[in-house]
Order: C-alpha cells, then sequence, then structure tokens
C-alpha cells in the first residue's frame, strides 16, 4: 500500500506536515496565509517566502513544537 503523500515532491515544511499528521488547510488558518502559498512552502523545495512569511509559519510550528527553529525549515 502506498502512503498519502508517496510520491509527492515535499519541502522540510512538508515534511514536517505530514510527519505531525497536521493539513496544510490548519497551516493556513493558524497563520492566515494564502493556501495558495501555504502549498508552495510545503511542496517547493525552492521557494523562498518573505520573512515575514516566515515568522508566521514559525509561530504556528512553535504551537506543535515549542523547539522548532527556523533554520531547520527554511534557508535563513
Amino acid at each position: 500500500m502506498f502512503g498519502l503523500f508517496e510520491g509527492k515532491p515535499r519541502s522540510k515544511v512538508g515534511k514536517w506536515l505530514d510527519a505531525k499528521g497536521i493539513t496544510q488547510e490548519w497551516l493556513a488558518k493558524k497563520t492566515k496565509i494564502n493556501r495558495n502559498t501555504i502549498s508552495k512552502i510545503a511542496s517547493d523545495k525552492d521557494y523562498s517566502p518573505s520573512l515575514k512569511t516566515i515568522k508566521k509559519v514559525m509561530t504556528a510550528i512553535r504551537q506543535v513544537d515549542p523547539g522548532a527553529r527556523s533554520e531547520d525549515f527554511f534557508d535563513v
């Protein structure tokens, strides 16, 4: 049986979401970032969001994983 996200390209954020069982929709609601942007952040390894967007994403991620560092997810 294939995994739910088998074969889909995933960024570090996308892999983290998958590992935690968290949806992109959750991240979009928590950050108030457009779903298309969240999708790009979760799937495109080469996408470089703005610093403002990174801060919003990291605030949401830290609600689940307080020890998370932006360097673990983004090339800052």
